[in-house]
């Protein structure tokens, strides 16, 4: 079918448009033409939320600058239409990260457009549901796994602690870290938190205040060898602190602060690593090799328990405000029929 005969194709999509100096979220529907250019129309059956898809749908300005907009920066779907040959009708696709649902049609709507650099075929081992059970947050806490087995920390040289564990990306942490034989510790500042953190596998909840080091001391205690840091400011400054000798500390999110205060000595004299890790542009090799993993090796065995599903783009606005307010724990991921 040629590239132009599916402009009038009707869909439906969450829009974001701001009115009297409020953002408001309606279903609304568009047609193909509306979407933006690019080389791969792809019919999406399953997106999920993240943090990111929150701040663009509030109007946040350094996620989305242009309204009406579409958000979700998760989609998987079959391929459509490719006009450059790399994909074929029927293929089915993964696209997470780079610009969509941030500046470009994101993926709570039934079709998505997208560069074909954007797009990874769906690993053998996931299907397209699952894929969106793990996401963004899943891919990057890959990301962050690989990092610390890339510079050598393993189960024998002890606990990684998780931080923002009861979150997406936290909770698939430690799912990947216990699949792969490690220790688990996860910071929690609610109590009545402890019940989901034990039953995704996490051996020992430590509380907030317990995550913060108010002493103004450059080292603290050897506790962790890893580190999953998913909520940056003074939780990571801590965990940076207590890290051990050769730890590897990685450095995803920052919920909580995205200022680091940090002496150079957890560096100089432990040699701790602290690592980055950007998932919207990562480069499509690691990419690839991340999913591959996430696809066998690294699949979480009980995926389904921290994932809570939807069927259709009518209840994603209740779920945004449940996790604006700290009310949700692991992932959401929505069927779109």
């Amino acid at each position: 079918m040629e590239h132009t005969s599916w402009e009038n194709v009707t869909y439906h999509a969450m829009v974001v448009s701001e009115e009297e100096g409020a953002f408001v979220r309606n279903i609304e529907t568009l047609t193909l033409k509306d979407l933006p250019e690019g080389d791969v129309l792809i019919r999406v059956g399953f997106s999920s939320l993240n943090w990111k898809d929150c701040l663009s749908a509030m109007g946040n300005p350094g996620v989305t600058r242009r309204y009406p907009h579409t958000p979700g920066i998760d989609a998987a779907g079959i391929v459509a239409e490719c006009t450059t040959g790399a994909f074929h009708k029927g293929d089915k696709v993964i696209v997470t990260g780079y610009d969509l649902g941030m500046n470009t049609a994101g993926g709570f709507a039934e079709f998505i457009r997208v560069p074909e650099e954007w797009v990874v075929r769906l690993p053998r081992g996931l299907t397209r549901k699952e894929a969106m059970m793990l996401g963004t947050a899943g891919f990057t806490a890959g990301l962050s796994v690989k990092r610390l087995v890339d510079l050598g920390v393993t189960p024998e040289m002890g606990t990684v602690l998780v931080t923002g564990a009861t979150g997406g990306v936290g909770s698939l942490a430690v799912l990947i870290l216990k699949k792969l034989g490690f220790t688990v510790a996860a910071v929690s500042g609610r109590e009545e938190r402890r019940d989901y953190l034990t039953a995704i596998g996490v051996d020992q909840v430590v509380p907030l205040d317990d995550a913060v080091d108010k002493s103004g001391k450059p080292l603290g205690k050897q506790l962790w060898a890893g580190v999953v840091d998913a909520v940056g400011g003074e939780v990571l400054e801590t965990a940076i602190k207590n890290t051990r000798n050769r730890g590897v500390v990685t450095c995803c999110g920052n919920v909580r602060s995205g200022d680091l205060n940090s002496s150079i000595y957890p560096f100089i004299l432990r040699g701790v690593s602290l690592c980055g890790i950007d998932s919207a542009t990562c480069p499509m090799d690691e990419r690839l090799a991340v999913w591959a993993k996430l696809a066998m090796d690294w699949k979480p065995d009980d995926l389904a328990e921290v994932v809570e599903s939807l069927n259709g783009l009518e209840d994603l606005d209740e779920q945004m405000e449940r996790m604006v307010k700290g009310e949700r724990t692991g992932r959401c991921v929505v069927h779109i029929p």
